[in-house]
């Protein structure tokens, strides 16, 4: 990849900000030209209509262009000093007359619009060594649903070369391998992840219905077990007079979770399950509350402690998280 691309690749022109800058403007072109090295180089620049920077290099003692520095892997310290400084010459233009964009093509970003939208997330740029790998987190779960890289297209289809840019996304269901524009995932987990190619084969629209089924995917949520003390007060009444109640809020439960409500003596069971459907809802400073939708009830005989053991579940002094096997077998 030429210097060039590489330095403007995730950016856009700003046009308004050329002139400013000391560019010139001729027919549908800006040019701008800056001498370096004590004055005994020039670097020439062009960008044209759509934003494309093209530029020389010129040793004015010699009177001739000076390209030893884009030869690949040099060596020479007088060669690899022109190319920093021309660089940073570039990266002045960029960062002055330019505005980033998340990735390198139109579609991509329009796509990533669309994400960001919907979910109220931003991609992060994780690694050092692939800048231009974003990937979006889940805000509730911090678990990925999307990662949008770069990348030779030798790599999905090697018949085929071209910088392209793919979408990987976790989705349920092993056949959507079978529809057109859908790979087995690049550097993913190739049984639960895939790779769109976004070059158009799949629409916005298709793809985002695809991107939900990931959201929902690492949408992951927790199941709890809370005690109640019948004892106290009436909570068969309270709970099943309301289709919505308020409950003191557990730390770390998140909106979504399933609440299990187990009743002491004389039940001694699970009689409830719910989801959290609010959150920080606060009756006094610094005691939060949270309300809870009630989903299903259970026969008291049906997971009384005595069967809730033979799961894993050896106690239920205060809200806890339930053991796997305990859940799959509320789930069954």
């Amino acid at each position: 990849m030429k210097i060039e691309e590489e330095i403007f690749k995730t950016y856009i022109l700003n046009e308004n900000k050329l002139i400013k800058y000391g560019f010139i403007k001729e027919k549908d072109a800006y040019k701008y030209s800056k001498k370096f090295m004590d004055d005994t180089f020039r670097a020439n620049i062009i960008i044209n209509k759509d934003g494309k920077v093209e530029g020389k290099v010129f040793d004015l003692d010699a009177e001739s262009e000076y390209t030893n520095f884009r030869v690949e892997n040099i060596t020479g310290s007088f060669a690899l000093t022109i190319k920093e400084e021309y660089q940073n010459i570039l990266k002045d233009i960029r960062n002055n007359c330019f505005d980033k964009k998340y990735f390198i093509f139109k579609k991509t970003n329009k796509l990533a619009e669309l994400i960001i939208n919907k979910y109220k997330v931003t991609p992060e740029f994780l690694w050092e060594k692939n800048p231009t790998f974003g990937v979006f987190r889940n805000q509730k779960s911090e678990k990925w649903f999307a990662i949008i890289m770069n990348i030779d297209k030798s790599k999905i289809i090697p018949s085929q070369s071209g910088e392209i840019e793919i979408l990987n996304l976790k989705l349920d269901d092993i056949n959507y391998l079978k529809r057109k524009g859908i790979y087995p995932a690049y550097h993913m987990n190739k049984k639960s992840w895939v790779s769109i190619i976004l070059d158009g084969t799949l629409t916005d629209e298709e793809i985002m219905k695809l991107v939900d089924i990931s959201y929902e995917l690492s949408d992951i949520k927790d199941e709890w077990i809370i005690p109640a003390n019948p004892k106290y007060f009436d909570v068969i009444t309270y709970i099943e007079s309301l289709p919505v109640f308020s409950w003191k809020q557990p730390k770390n439960i998140k909106l979504g979770d399933t609440v299990y409500i187990y009743l002491g003596a004389p039940y001694s069971a699970i009689l409830y399950k719910c989801k959290v459907i609010e959150l920080d809802l606060y009756d006094e400073p610094k005691n939060p509350i949270m309300n809870l939708e009630l989903i299903k009830k259970y026969d008291p005989k049906e997971y009384q402690f005595t069967k809730l053991k033979e799961y894993g579940l050896n106690s239920v002094r205060s809200a806890r998280r339930i053991p796997s096997k305990l859940s799959k077998e509320l789930n069954k």
